[in-house]
């Protein structure tokens, strides 16, 4: 497996410094970004299995990076280690209002790092899981209202998947999807939230769905050898 792709947000150029080395030796691949704007940029141009952000940064508040990253496509579930001097119960329910997943408390060091790496590598691996995307070339029916068009599933992936339908959908439609997996012939229904179109392509993401559904795609996505990296929901 890859090593875990980590973006690193942080004003102080020794705290940066610190975490980039760490991160890195610890076979992370690491994005450090010093601008809250900047970094507001960038998560929504990719996605990162983890995303370490300081709350009080000049340009822009930790808080208001939270829920952008929380508004982006690529990054709305990966988890985010706030890095701060705050310790105050209220500062600390507000991250986690903002889509804070953990604490790191400064003044930051090499063990203290460690140790919370370590902690919580199995939930950004398990964050990046969700979305490995695989090819797939099966028949779906899109049932959107009264209206039900024909299509072909492209690729999917455990939070969404790509379809090409002759449909006329908008961003924030919600749908309700037909298919049946390759090999297993599982058949899923499921509900899914449009995210984004492009002519015949829509990109959507699950928004409900059986567990029997959820475990049928974990199987048939850990199944498949050759994960397809395509953006969809």
């Amino acid at each position: 497996m890859s090593s875990l792709k980590l973006l690193v947000v942080e004003d102080d150029a020794l705290n940066l410094e610190l975490m980039e080395e760490v991160l890195t030796s610890l076979k992370a691949e690491v994005t450090p970004v010093s601008d809250g704007e900047q970094a507001a940029v960038i998560v929504k141009q990719g996605r990162f299995d983890g995303i370490f952000m300081d709350l009080e940064m000049p340009t822009m508040h930790g808080f208001e990076l939270a829920g952008r990253i929380r508004e982006s496509s690529w990054n709305r579930s990966t988890p985010i280690v706030v890095v701060t001097g705050c310790d105050d119960k209220a500062s600390m329910q507000q991250a986690f209002a903002k889509g804070a997943t953990f604490f790191l408390q400064k003044p930051i060091d090499r063990q203290k790092l460690t140790r919370l790496f370590r902690a919580v590598r199995g939930i950004f691996l398990e964050n990046r899981r969700k979305n490995v995307r695989v090819p797939l070339r099966t028949d779906v029916m899109c049932s959107e209202g009264a209206r039900t068009h024909r299509g072909t599933v492209s690729n999917l992936s455990m939070g969404g998947v790509l379809i090409e339908t002759g449909a006329t959908l908008k961003p924030g439609d919600i749908v309700r999807l037909a298919f049946r997996l390759p090999v297993s012939s599982e058949q899923i229904d499921t509900v899914g939230s449009v995210v984004w179109t492009s002519a015949s392509r829509q990109g959507i993401r699950f928004t409900r769905m059986s567990d029997a559904n959820a475990r049928a795609i974990k199987e048939f996505i850990a199944a498949s050898e050759h994960p397809e990296h395509e953006p969809t929901a």
